[in-house]
């Protein structure tokens, strides 16, 4: 049996699942990815996940964490610095959710709600009939992100959590994203109004390192932040009528299909009129 199926979908599965999410195991964790012996980690760890170092800048790594965060070289993301394109913040796997009666509902009809997810009703309640933009971030994955729009943040939003992982077996029989640690900025973009761009943490760190948590004048395609080690997802919340998703965005809406995107990749674009 599949050792996430087991913690995730039987009775001694989660009884030893319980202490691996608390955060003393995830700060555990951390340290030892931050060492200088984690290096010895890496060698592997690019075998196994088909990873083209060519693709990075890798100067300056000192650990295990360095090289999951690192950075790609330049010119190697297209980002679209049209205004009216409604860019992808990161490399991941894309889904995509309509917000119905303050609810998301999963593909065995498990919910939450986006009160839940935001620990603010108000707040919440203008996103009603929307979408809620979900992008699962794997170990192989780039782990840098961008805005996706310029605009003016609000200070950022910390809550504190668990450490799911967010594969789709912890998803399917936990409300993962109410549960885990995670991160928000309200943005009031220039182009989509005000939108949520949320960081949320996972198994084993995920742990989420953003540059400025202060309200301050943001640009699109300027980098947010980082995770180092751990799955990780970033949650994008956009009003109704503000967004116009390309054709093959539109066919996953409310499935339990993820599509590969790109960081600045163009998924939609403004709607022409806001109601």
């Amino acid at each position: 049996m599949d050792i996430l199926k087991f913690l995730y979908e039987t009775k001694p599965g989660r009884i030893i699942l319980r202490p691996l999410i608390n955060r003393p195991v995830s700060w555990i964790s951390g340290i030892i990815m931050d060492s200088r012996l984690s290096k010895l980690l890496i060698p592997a760890f690019v075998k196994h996940n088909h990873i083209n170092c060519d693709d990075y800048v890798l100067d300056d790594i000192n650990s295990f964490n360095d090289f999951f965060c690192r950075r790609i070289k330049n010119g190697l993301r297209n980002i679209s610095f049209k205004e009216t394109d409604f860019i992808s913040p990161c490399d991941a796997l894309l889904s995509i959710k309509t917000i119905k009666d303050g609810r998301i509902y999963s593909a065995k009809q498990s919910s939450f709600t986006i009160a839940s997810l935001l620990r603010d009703r108000r707040l919440a309640k203008t996103f009603e009939d929307g979408y809620m933009l979900v992008f699962r971030l794997c170990v192989d994955h780039y782990h840098r992100y961008i805005y996706i729009d310029s605009g003016q943040k609000y200070k950022d939003r910390r809550i504190n959590g668990f450490y799911h992982t967010v594969r789709p077996v912890a998803i399917e029989n936990f409300p993962v994203f109410i549960e885990n640690t995670r991160e928000y900025s309200i943005i009031n973009t220039d182009n989509f109004g005000r939108c949520v761009q949320m960081e949320v943490g996972a198994l084993l760190v995920g742990r989420i390192v953003n540059n400025n948590s202060n309200s301050c004048r943001i640009s699109r395609g300027y980098e947010k932040g980082h995770f180092e080690y751990g799955g990780s997802t970033i949650i994008v919340l956009v009003k109704k009528n503000r967004l116009r998703l390309l054709d093959r965005f539109i066919k996953i809406i409310d499935s339990d299909k993820e599509l590969p995107v790109k960081m600045g990749e163009t998924l939609g674009d403004r709607e022409s009129e806001v109601h």
